[in-house]
């Protein structure tokens, strides 16, 4: 493994179990913050468009919004218009939440980027879409 490698495996792994940390205090999983951020701006998606906006599979997200729906996040409920569709749905849990998890995330990214300068800011995002456009593009 590269040092460039290990490097953001590390940096990848300290960044979401202090996510997860920070998030848990209000009843929310790592990644489930992802899900109610989309929520937050359009609520009452199927799984399908969910994952489209968030570059997931499908499946991700219906296993991920069961999970939420025991944890009282969300709601499933058929389309009234048509029956074959589910939608998610927000709780008032949930929308309570979104100033606290706002600012949890606000603060972990001012912790985690606090030494870095607003080029290398700049850099670094530059940098990790370069990675993911090519990572989410074919091999070959």
């Amino acid at each position: 493994m590269t040092d460039l490698m290990r490097l953001f495996t590390r940096a990848h792994k300290l960044l979401r179990a202090a996510t997860d940390e920070a998030m848990s205090r209000y009843g929310v999983r790592v990644g489930q913050n992802l899900v109610l951020e989309v929520l937050w701006e359009q609520d009452g998606l199927t799984p399908g468009e969910l994952a489209e906006r968030l570059g997931v599979a499908t499946p991700t997200i219906v296993k991920s919004a069961s999970r939420m729906a025991t944890a009282g996040l969300v709601e499933r409920r058929r389309d009234p218009t048509d029956g074959r569709l589910v939608r998610i749905h927000l709780t008032e849990h949930a929308r309570s939440v979104q100033q606290d998890i706002a600012r949890a995330r606000a603060d972990l990214a001012a912790h985690a980027f606090a030494t870095l300068t607003a080029a290398e800011r700049k850099h670094l995002e530059s940098a990790l879409v370069k990675i993911i456009d090519r990572m989410q593009s074919p091999a070959g």
